[in-house]
């Protein structure tokens, strides 16, 4: 097999890491509105939006990670 065979899956894996990068600064950026403080202080927690950036953006990066340096 050639070595250019993997170049495609590094390319993605490098697209999902930017975009997992991506993910989690904008979760912290929606983490810290005035909306979502509010909803922090009255419930204890983040909202579930900012969870779901937060989770994307972590299994992006894994995926992305992986798939970056999988030979």
């Amino acid at each position: 097999m050639s070595r250019r065979s993997g170049l495609p899956l590094r390319a993605i894996g490098i697209a999902l890491l930017v975009l997992g990068a991506g993910l989690a600064f904008w979760g912290f950026q929606l983490s810290e509105s005035v909306g979502s403080q509010v909803t922090e202080l009255v419930t204890g927690s983040e909202t579930d939006r900012v969870m779901m950036f937060y989770l994307s953006g972590a299994v992006s990066f894994a995926v992305g990670l992986y798939l970056f340096l999988k030979k």
